[in-house]
């Protein structure tokens, strides 16, 4: 009994320690920064090194988020921040951008939700198990798939790590392992291909600035291709880890220690995230792997056709019309009766809102630290002075480091694209090596970030805790981005 009581002061103090430090640094932001933001200078800051903070000191993301948000509207607003947050939140929940994330991931959960229970997941764990018969043969498997699905990050990370996991888990695969491989073949890959949401995404993003004429957005990105290092580093350095040629270091070996030698494969507080909720998947006697393969099929067909091509998909109809198209499927084969569906999508809608909710913080403090100035502090800092063939190596960098503290590549890339294309013009520099650096770095910091949508929809795919998850990529993404900044670095001095 005292030493439970000794516990619970101990643990008081503890708490009572850390959020008299939080108190004080809402004093601080109240008392020293300026009334005009124009005057915020290096205070920009101060919200993001807070998040960071709260973020190590109590590895949980969803708090740390929803602080250093409000910690950002007091720096701009002070007493009267409460109508302003209020506002953001309000806006950034009727965003179409949201809308469409809660949308496809949520309908994406169902889909995941309905193959388990229809048994394709099980079905295609036996499919792969029979084939992929080792460790290194299971890995390698995921990260092959990982390639094949290059269409969008989302549909990558959700439908890969979700399969997957049972087929590694019989290999005592930590799910810090997985998530890795499959994080590593989402983003990286979508950026490396021009038929990917990212493509249009970021050609889009060139024509409606004026940095390229209507219709050519996509051929300036497929000329950036061969520049875009980190994408093409993290991807390859992947299945070099799986044969052992980079062995596994630091936090990830850890965890395949502890995966190795105790059978607990996901880390604690995983299965909070979990898409499955922590449940081991379902065994079906008769369970076809068809059940599994035509639903993604028809998705990725529907995605393309109903989009009006390869350079504009539809995810959001593609999974509209797979939902449709899986009842027709499943209900004649008797796999489940109508209200046995229903509850299936609802379930799996369900399971992706913690992760959607955590993402949607993320772009509340996203907006937190465009109020503060953050990011036009930095690129004004870090631009003011650099030439041309620094240009590359300083744009990736920055920008990889900024993304890192927003978690947003896309958002990022909306900031960044309008103020580094018309500098590369200036200085003559050729605008696909920059648009490689600005795509490598979005990339970068999004991938070893802590609440990223990449990190989150991965993690909650492979059920792995995202914190976890992404201290233990960090350093083989850190090995990625250290390749890609001296390639930078060699292209600005050999080609510009």
């Amino acid at each position: 009994m005292s030493n439970s009581l000794s516990e619970v002061n101990t643990s008081f103090k503890k708490h009572a320690m850390f959020f008299g430090i939080v108190a004080l640094v809402f004093i601080f932001v109240l008392l020293v920064f300026p009334e005009d933001t124009a005057d915020f200078g290096p205070l920009t800051m101060v919200p993001a090194a807070f998040l960071l903070f709260y973020v190590f000191s109590t590895k949980r993301i969803l708090e740390a988020l929803f602080v250093s948000s409000i910690l950002g509207y007091v720096a701009v607003y002070k007493m009267d921040f409460l109508f302003p947050f209020n506002d953001m939140l309000l806006e950034t929940m009727m965003d179409g951008d949201v809308a469409w994330l809660f949308i496809v991931c949520g309908l994406m959960g169902s889909v995941i939700a309905l193959i388990e229970k229809a048994g394709g997941a099980f079905a295609f764990g036996e499919w792969v198990a029979k084939r992929a018969n080792t460790k290194k043969k299971a890995l390698m498997s995921t990260w092959m798939l990982g390639v094949v699905i290059f269409l969008d990050d989302y549909l990558n990370s959700l439908t890969v790590g979700s399969c997957m996991a049972p087929v590694t888990d019989k290999y005592k695969v930590s799910r810090e392992y997985l998530s890795y491989i499959v994080d590593s073949t989402a983003a990286p890959i979508c950026v490396l291909l021009p038929i990917s949401t990212w493509a249009a995404f970021i050609g889009s993003l060139l024509e409606q600035n004026g940095l390229a004429a209507d219709g050519e957005g996509i051929g300036w990105f497929i000329k950036s291709i061969p520049f875009n290092f980190y994408g093409w580093t993290a991807a390859l350095i992947v299945p070099l880890i799986i044969i052992g040629v980079i062995p596994i270091f630091g936090p990830m070996k850890d965890a395949e220690k502890r995966a190795q030698e105790t059978g607990v494969l996901a880390p604690e507080g995983s299965e909070k995230i979990d898409i499955r909720g922590g449940k081991p998947i379902e065994i079906h006697e008769n369970a076809s792997v068809w059940n599994f393969f035509l639903p993604i099929v028809f998705m990725v067909v529907a995605s393309v056709v109903l989009g009006g091509g390869l350079m504009s998909l539809d995810l959001q109809l593609g999974v509209l019309a797979t939902v449709v198209f899986m009842f027709i499927l499943y209900i004649p084969q008797k796999l489940m009766d109508p209200e046995e569906f229903a509850d299936a999508v609802i379930e799996g809608i369900q399971n992706m809102l913690m992760p959607l909710i955590m993402v949607v913080l993320a772009y509340s403090f996203g907006s937190a630290s465009e109020e503060v100035g953050f990011i036009q502090w930095v690129i004004d800092l870090a631009l003011a002075h650099v030439s041309p063939q620094m240009l590359p190596i300083t744009v990736f960098i920055i920008f990889g480091i900024t993304e890192f503290i927003m978690g947003l590549s896309w958002g990022m890339y909306i900031v960044a694209i309008p103020i580094v294309l018309p500098l590369a013009f200036a200085m003559d520099v050729n605008p696909a090596i920059v648009i490689g650096a600005v795509t490598s770095a979005g990339v970068f910091g999004s991938h070893i970030c802590f609440y990223s949508d990449a990190t989150i929809l991965t993690s909650a795919a492979c059920g792995c805790n995202n914190f976890k998850h992404a201290l233990t990529q960090a350093p083989f993404g850190l090995i990625a981005a250290a390749v890609a900044a001296v390639a930078f670095l060699i292209t600005g001095l050999v080609f510009i």
